[in-house]
């Protein structure tokens, strides 16, 4: 289930970039030749128009085959020329090119209104002014590996109802609660009662033996809480919302994507916080059992990352292709056609080759 729905996702996410290039590219005039669902080989194909509409059979996504935008003598010189992407004005050939971008935006933002409007899970003291929080837990936002939580089998996202050891007992949980509980129990089990996903009735328990990470501190088990509540917003106030989370995160996701960048050029990169498509698959199952709500945030975050990442100036990328565009603007003529595909070419296969390395990377850390 778990991989229909992210195909499913990604096929989305996709086609709404590919939408934003469709769409522009019509208005100013620049044929289209394709627009596909899924990547070849294809299945079948209906012509409305000049447009065919295609269907693959590889469901990763789709494409705009656009008339001009890989020039070459034909569409730069030839009798439908005038409608080729490459003989636009640079303002308009930059408009198209970023559009699959802002649809991504969009998109982004409209699924975290969608979630404020339905229920959206907020951190307490980020709620709305007005508005409060709904159904509040004690939450585990992260877990160490190989620490005693992660050995007993807790989880990200599970809700602590209860805990007790050997001389008390509380089903009054917050996040300090918890940790006095810890503290107070070095070397000595713990009995965590926890909820998971939507079954909000399955409790299930578990001991744990919080130990010493570092001789002089107070001993852990590894888990990082939050409280945690629903926020459910009117419409207007959650179109509000929804666009102040949507630059809070495209900002965050800019950030870390640079930082990831800065730290490698240094020597000191880690793939431990990048995750390919055999990683997202299991997030998304783990989206998709805490609820509705939280799969479409997941998707949101997808979507931002999917924009930031297009806008990086690599050739092959959208970003690489606006970056071309600024250096004809600048040297006042066109970079050689020759040298621009060649670019894109390379661009391609190195994405190619740093996706398999990537999905190489998440297998390795099923086992």
């Amino acid at each position: 289930m778990s991989v229909i729905i992210f195909f499913i996702i990604l096929l989305v996410l996709v086609l709404v970039h590919e939408f934003g290039h469709f769409f522009t590219a019509k208005k100013f005039g620049i044929r289209v030749d394709e627009f596909g669902f899924g990547f070849p080989p294809k299945l079948f194909g209906k012509k409305y128009g000049e447009t065919e509409y295609s269907l693959n059979l590889l469901p990763l996504g789709g494409f705009v085959k656009i008339f001009g935008e890989n020039p070459d003598d034909e569409n730069t010189n030839g009798p439908d020329s005038s409608r080729s992407f490459v003989n636009k004005p640079r303002w308009q050939q930059a408009i198209v090119l970023f559009a699959g971008v802002f649809a991504n935006f969009i998109l982004a933002w409209f699924l975290f209104s969608f979630g404020f409007m339905s229920g959206l899970p907020t951190s307490v003291g980020s709620e709305t002014k007005g508005y409060e929080l709904q159904n509040v837990y004690t939450v585990i936002v992260s877990v160490a590996p190989d620490s005693p939580a992660f050995l007993a089998g807790l989880k990200s996202g599970d809700k602590i109802i209860s805990i007790k050891n050997d001389q008390s007992s509380t089903t009054f949980i917050s996040a300090e609660t918890v940790k006095s509980f810890i503290v107070s129990s070095p070397e000595k089990e713990i009995e965590i009662g926890y909820i998971r996903g939507k079954n909000d009735n399955n409790i299930n328990l578990i001991k744990v033996k919080p130990t010493y990470k570092e001789a002089g501190k107070d001993p852990i088990i590894g888990i990082n809480m939050d409280q945690i509540g629903t926020a459910k917003l009117p419409v207007l106030l959650a179109f509000k919302e929804g666009m102040k989370l949507t630059l809070y995160v495209t900002k965050g996701t800019a950030m870390g994507l640079f930082g990831l960048i800065y730290d490698g050029i240094r020597g000191q990169g880690s793939l431990a916080s990048v995750t390919g498509p055999v990683g997202l698959v299991g997030i998304v199952g783990e989206a998709y059992d805490f609820g509705f709500s939280y799969l479409m945030s997941f998707t949101a975050l997808i979507s931002v990352n999917l924009a930031i990442i297009n806008l990086f100036p690599f050739p092959a990328l959208d970003g690489g292709r606006l970056f071309f565009l600024l250096i004809e603007k600048i040297k006042g003529s066109r970079i050689n056609p020759k040298v621009f595909n060649i670019a894109n070419m390379i661009g391609f296969g190195i994405l190619i080759l740093l996706m398999v390395f990537v999905t190489y990377h998440d297998i390795v850390k099923l086992f």
